[in-house]
């Protein structure tokens, strides 16, 4: 209190003084030499790189930790997987490497290598809405993107698109008029709205909805929760008739008139924010809006069948052999697809090494142990396995248990693995935590 109060005083007297007087210099003053100021150099790095020089795991050293956890009852009969050191390429380790496996969501990584190869990582999705056949008819029509939201921002996924504002981009274009009817035009995706493999308790669940191209919030029911709807496109369409004063107006699924005037245009989040947010949360309604788009993109048809040949086309148009590889959907539910250990290996490596432009997403988005998405709840307080030395993508079906992703060992080394459990007995929790015993034996094995 007592400096506020100096301070206060001699702010007073500055400004009481005669601006026009010239203050005295004391006959004692002493002269104070001017500042001067350190150079300025650029920012040290925060992150440090991995050490060049840091010694390598061999394939015997590691094989021999690995073999009892491998080995272990939970995992089942079926296993395949492999482990790679990026820096060098040397396999370290291989089990039926090049036999396709069930990957159930680490095909997600698939998926998101050939939409940031078709598309680039920079590309949007357009939702749009134009004017209807009818006065006071409106038209949404949807761009695949489902994750535009109700609520500003939105609790799903950060950087989305907002219904508030493509509402009040059409408001300004109306000019006052009001909006009677709301039709949903869904025509950009076709074919059956759910893959074969899918059961019938899939979609809707908490985990898929009906693949539509319109939805909104992922086609939760309600924001920021986990309850998927059974009809994406006629909420989108209640979402925005509300979201422009008119939650009475009739809601309807149709298709825009040829030629309609554009009222209001919003866009998503890049696409390799899109990638990062269908790994981490495993994502499945995300990531099969994702495969549509590769499919649109290279002139294939947008349905399962359709974007799933896009996939595994692109796949092979960035360089990776797919031999063994068999698609039925882009988001890994269903049971039919099958995956080479081998291939998630390659395609982990080339993000890793730079080898594949522009898909760096592959790797931001991966789960971390013990920190974030469908990891979060899997990582421990040992400091060899601390969050951020494992980082992978999760797979689980009813009998099947995958991690695919990187880790660093205890003597900084970064290596690739794919681990595909196919055929677990099916106790899930006893599958994931042997797969975790196993990434956690890596991050804490130098190997030598």
């Amino acid at each position: 209190m007592a400096a506020l109060g100096a301070g206060a005083f001699l702010l007073a007297t500055h400004e009481d003084a005669d601006p026009d007087a010239v203050a005295a210099v004391p006959s004692d003053a002493v002269a104070v030499p001017d500042a001067v100021l350190p150079e300025l150099t650029g920012p040290a790095p925060v992150l440090a790189a991995l050490p060049a020089e840091a010694p390598a795991p061999t394939a015997a050293g590691l094989q021999a930790v690995l073999a009892p956890l491998l080995a272990a009852p939970a995992l089942g009969s079926g296993l395949s997987a492999e482990v790679v050191d990026v820096a060098t390429g040397a396999v370290l380790l291989d089990t039926d490497a090049a036999d396709p496996g069930t990957p159930a969501s680490t095909a997600k990584l698939l998926t998101g290598l050939a939409v940031l190869t078709t598309l680039g990582p920079d590309a949007t999705l357009a939702t749009t809405v134009v004017a209807g056949a009818a006065p006071g008819e409106v038209v949404l029509v949807g761009g695949g993107d489902p994750t535009l939201s109700t609520t500003a921002p939105s609790l799903s996924y950060p950087g989305a698109a907002t219904v508030a504002d493509l509402a009040a981009q059409v408001q300004a274009a109306l000019a006052g008029a009001a909006v009677t009817s709301v039709v949903v035009d869904n025509s950009l995706f076709t074919g059956p709205l759910t893959a074969p493999g899918w059961g019938s308790e899939d979609a809707p669940s908490t985990y898929a909805a009906p693949v539509t191209a319109t939805a909104v919030d992922g086609a939760r029911v309600t924001p920021g929760q986990s309850q998927r709807s059974g009809q994406p496109g006629t909420d989108a369409g209640l979402a925005l008739a509300a979201a422009l004063g008119a939650p009475g107006a009739a809601v309807s699924l149709g298709t825009a008139p040829v030629g309609s005037a554009v009222l209001g245009t919003v866009r998503s989040a890049p696409v390799e924010r899109l990638v990062e947010q269908a790994l981490t949360a495993s994502d499945n309604l995300l990531a099969e809006t994702l495969a549509r788009q590769v499919a649109l993109a290279t002139g294939a048809d947008p349905s399962f069948t359709g974007s799933a040949a896009a996939v595994a086309a692109a796949v092979q148009g960035a360089g990776f052999t797919t031999a063994g590889l068999t698609l039925t959907d882009g988001s890994g539910l269903s049971g039919t697809d099958q995956v080479p250990a081998r291939l998630l290996v390659d395609v982990l490596e080339a993000a890793a090494d730079g080898s594949v432009a522009g898909t760096g997403a592959l790797l931001s988005g991966l789960p971390i142990a013990g920190y974030t998405g469908t990891l979060a709840d899997r990582g421990d307080a040992d400091p060899a396995t601390a969050p951020g030395t494992v980082r992978a993508k999760t797979g689980t079906l009813a009998t099947t248990s995958a991690l695919a992703g990187v880790v660093v060992t205890e003597d900084g080394r970064l290596l690739a693995f794919a681990l595909l459990a196919d055929g677990t007995p099916g106790n899930v929790v006893a599958a994931e935590a042997a797969l975790d015993a196993v990434a956690s034996a890596m991050a804490g094995c130098g190997c030598r």
